[in-house]
């Protein structure tokens, strides 16, 4: 289902995050689970996979996440304060001590010259760490190759924290 080198990325993510004794859970808004489906495509997912909080809406941001409302209105829901608001929310919501927060713009529309199509904000948070964030601008290369490439970048940044 999933490229290769995702599958493997994936596979060293939860061998290093069991070893380390973490659980980890995803919230995700342009990848629409897809982070949460990569990981547990792995055999053994379940000794480090809490939970995947899919919010392809704003609404389900503050619901689920407590991320404020007059973040999203002031920021846009695609921006680094709400990734990083999101990572945090996904860990206060859940029985794990990693996370990882994606938000962005997969196309084909939906693109504005401020937020082009391609832009994704990735935010990880540890337990006592400080929360990381990294800006993408993958271009518009296809709404399934933003949303692989998001996951990649998910994965990475995570494993980044571990």
């Amino acid at each position: 289902m999933f490229p290769n080198p995702l599958m493997r990325l994936a596979e060293v993510v939860l061998a290093d995050a069991r070893i380390a004794k973490l659980r980890i859970t995803t919230a995700e808004s342009c990848t629409g689970g897809l982070i949460m489906g990569l990981l547990t495509e792995i055999p053994g997912s379940s000794a480090v996979v809490d939970r995947g909080f899919v919010v392809y809406t704003n609404r389900s941001k503050q619901d689920l996440l407590n991320v404020p409302g007059d973040l999203i209105a002031d920021m846009g829901e695609v921006s680094e304060a709400v990734a990083r608001m999101m990572a945090e929310g996904a860990i206060e919501n859940s029985n794990a001590q990693l996370a990882v927060a994606v938000t962005g713009i997969a196309g084909p529309g939906g693109g504005t010259s401020m937020k082009p199509i391609g832009l994704v904000h990735v935010a990880a948070a540890r337990e006592g760490r400080s929360i990381m964030h990294e800006e993408h601008r993958f271009g518009d290369i296809g709404r399934t190759e933003v949303r692989l490439k998001t996951c990649e970048a998910a994965l990475n940044l995570l494993h980044r924290l571990i």
